[in-house]
């Protein structure tokens, strides 16, 4: 399994450049989720766990922000 990140933006960003991007091939391997600017790919980049990750998400989709 590569440690190399594979970044992409959500399918539901209109690529304003407002957008995160997150790599979430790296989960099983670290147990982590990489999370960065689309708007400063050499930045900071903020590592969330891989459960903290799919809360978040699930949480967007369950209070109904999915389509914004």
């Amino acid at each position: 399994m590569s440690d190399t990140p594979r970044w992409f933006t959500s399918s539901y960003s209109s690529n304003g450049g407002d957008c995160v991007e997150v790599a979430t091939n790296l989960a099983a391997a670290s147990g982590a989720v990489p999370v960065r600017d689309s708007k400063s790919r050499d930045g900071a980049v903020l590592k969330l766990s891989a459960n903290s990750f799919s809360a978040f998400v699930g949480g967007i989709k369950t209070a109904g922000l999915d389509a914004i």
